[in-house]
C-alpha cells in the first residue's frame, strides 16, 4: 500500500470517528432534552428557542410587582407573572394585617388561604429570610389550634429546612413539636432523626426538654408522669398532645386494670389521668372520668358503695381497655406527613 493511500485510510477513519462523536452528543442532549435533566455546565440563560429565559421556561426568581394586599391562593400550572407576585414590602404588610385579623375574626378558612398565597409568593421568589421564617411559623401555630395537620406538617417540614440554613426563628420551640408530633404518628424513624440531630444546647431547651421527657415517660411506660407534663406543656405542644390523650388514657386504664384489684378509688384515676380540666365545678373531673370509661364500654365497671364512694371496678374489665387501647394505636391519622 502506498503512502498516499495510508493518509486518505488514515483521513477517512479520522472523519468516522468524529462522526461518531458528534452523533454520540446529540443522542446524549436529545436524552437530557427528553428527562429534564440541565448538566451543571448549561448556560443558565438559554432556552430551547436560544432567546434570554422565556416565561415557558424560567431559569431565575420571579420579581413580584404586583401591589395587591390581599389575594387568593391558586395552585400554579405555569410560570407566575411578575404582576400577579407581590414583592417583599407588600407581603410584609400583608403578613401583618393577616395577624391582625387572626386575632379579631378568627376564619381559618381566609386565614389559611392566605397564609398559602403568602408562602407562594414567597417561593417563587426564591425568598428565604427570617421573614420567610416567621410566615411558616405562624401559619404552623394557626394550623395546630385548628388541628389541620396537613399545612402544620408543610410548615413545619419547610422550617427544618430554614432553620438548617441558619436562619434565626422559634427553633426550639418547633422542635420541641416537632417530638410531640412523632410521637402521635408513632414514627420511630423520624423520631430518631430528629434525636440524632439534637445538639445537647437544644436538649437543654426548656421546650425541647418537655418534649423529651414526655416521650420518655411513654416509652417507660410511666403514665402519672405523662400526665403531669401534659398539664405543664409550654407553649402550643398542649395542641398536639391532645391529639394522643385520649389514647394515652385507654393505655393508662389497661395498665391500672392489670395492677389494681378488685377496684380502685375513681378519685385516684381522676387525679392519675388528668381528669379535672380547667372547670370550677369539683365534680366536673369524676364526670368527665365517668363519661370515658362508659364512651369506651366499661360503664359496668363503675360502682357506688354503701359508703357513697364511687370505685372503678378493675378486676371484672377483663380486656375491655386493652382492647380499646389496640385498636386507638391502630387508627393513628397521618395526613401531610412529610
Amino acid at each position: 500500500m502506498s503512502k498516499t493511500q495510508e493518509k486518505k485510510q488514515k483521513k477517512a477513519k479520522a472523519f468516522q470517528n468524529d462522526l461518531a462523536h458528534v452523533k454520540s452528543s446529540e443522542a446524549l442532549e436529545r436524552r437530557r432534552q427528553r428527562f429534564g435533566h440541565i448538566s451543571p455546565e448549561s448556560s443558565p440563560t438559554r432556552s430551547r428557542d436560544n432567546s434570554p429565559a422565556s416565561a415557558e421556561n424560567p431559569t431565575g426568581p420571579v420579581v413580584g410587582t404586583c401591589q395587591k394586599l390581599e389575594k387568593n391562593y391558586f395552585r400554579l400550572t405555569s410560570a407566575p407573572k411578575p404582576e400577579e407576585v407581590r414583592p417583599v414590602p407588600i407581603l410584609e404588610e400583608m403578613f401583618a394585617l393577616l395577624r391582625k385579623k387572626w386575632k379579631t375574626e378568627h376564619k381559618y378558612s381566609y386565614a389559611c388561604d392566605q397564609f398559602k398565597s403568602l408562602r407562594q409568593d414567597l417561593t417563587v421568589q426564591h425568598v428565604k429570610t427570617e421573614f420567610t421564617v416567621r410566615v411558616y411559623e405562624a401559619h404552623a401555630r394557626i394550623a395546630l389550634e385548628i388541628g389541620d395537620l396537613g399545612e402544620y406538617n408543610q410548615c413545619q417540614t419547610q422550617l427544618r429546612s430554614l432553620y438548617k440554613m441558619g436562619l434565626n426563628g422559634r427553633r426550639d420551640e418547633f422542635t420541641a413539636y416537632r417530638i410531640l408530633y412523632f410521637i402521635y404518628t408513632c414514627s420511630r424513624t423520624d423520631m430518631n432523626d430528629v434525636l440524632a440531630d439534637l445538639t445537647t444546647a437544644e436538649k437543654r431547651m426548656e421546650s425541647v426538654s418537655h418534649a423529651l421527657q414526655v416521650r420518655a415517660a411513654l416509652a417507660s411506660g410511666n403514665y402519672m408522669k405523662f400526665f403531669r407534663l401534659y398539664q405543664a406543656t409550654p407553649y402550643l405542644g398542649a395542641y398536639l398532645l391532645d391529639m394522643i390523650v385520649s389514647r394515652e388514657r385507654l393505655a393508662a386504664l389497661s395498665t391500672i386494670c392489670r395492677s389494681y384489684k378488685p377496684d380502685i378509688s375513681l378519685d385516684s384515676v381522676v387525679e392519675w389521668l388528668a381528669f379535672q380540666g380547667e372547670d370550677e365545678d369539683p365534680d366536673a373531673g369524676s364526670r368527665n372520668c365517668i363519661q370515658f370509661i362508659c364512651d369506651h364500654g366499661g360503664e359496668h365497671l363503675i360502682e357506688r358503695k354503701d359508703d357513697g364512694r364511687v370505685r372503678f371496678a378493675t378486676g371484672k374489665a377483663g380486656m375491655v381497655f386493652e382492647t380499646a387501647k389496640q385498636a386507638a394505636f391502630r387508627t393513628v391519622d397521618i395526613k401531610g406527613q412529610k
